[in-house]
């Protein structure tokens, strides 16, 4: 009896051996994953972190795109309608200028002066041309309220409705810009 109660005790811990040997491996294992785990863990945070600085970089270059544009943009409106504010000021100039050579003149000393009168304006609708300066066509034209301030209404069956009778007051644009619209009598 005592032999065989040898083996028993033997067998025993050889089986507490084995399996002791097999929660050592699977510790192992455990730790391997875990570090694994935080590795993984570690790369997707620098991919999120790469993500979003290529995300920024992005938007800032968009960002300083739009920038260079608008100020493109807006160098390019200054160049163009640098006269503006001259051009408007000479608008009265030249309506006096107009309302003057309407007058009929009856000695030769003031045929003479508008004559010059005639050139001096002849020579300040060129230079304004020259700046892009052009007199907005009215009369027999339909009514466009970009260009037509109306300020008087009429009736006359020989023309078109909603067509301009009458110009009161020219208008003028600076290349593409109205800088002043005309005054005009409108057809009912």
């Amino acid at each position: 009896m005592a032999e065989e109660q040898k083996p028993l005790t033997e067998e025993k811990p050889a089986d507490q051996t084995a399996s002791s040997e097999e929660e050592n491996g699977s510790v192992e294992t455990e730790e391997t994953i875990i570090e694994e785990v935080m590795e993984e863990s570690k790369e997707e945070q620098l991919q999120k972190q790469l993500d979003e600085s290529e995300d920024r970089y992005l938007r800032l270059r968009a960002d300083f795109d739009n920038f260079r544009r608008r100020a493109n943009l807006d160098r390019e409106a200054i160049e163009k309608y640098r006269a503006q504010k001259l051009v408007t000021e000479l608008l009265p100039v030249l309506d006096n200028f107009e309302r003057a050579l309407q007058v009929t003149p009856e000695h030769d000393e003031t045929k003479s002066v508008l004559q010059g009168m005639e050139m001096v304006y002849k020579t300040l609708v060129t230079a304004l041309e020259g700046e892009g300066v052009e007199t907005i066509e009215t009369v027999g034209k339909p009514f466009d309220p970009t260009v037509h301030q109306a300020v008087m209404t009429d009736s006359d069956e020989s023309a078109e409705p909603n067509s301009v009778l009458a110009e009161l007051q020219k208008g003028y644009k600076l290349k593409d810009r109205v800088i002043r619209p005309s005054m005009v009598k409108v057809n009912q």
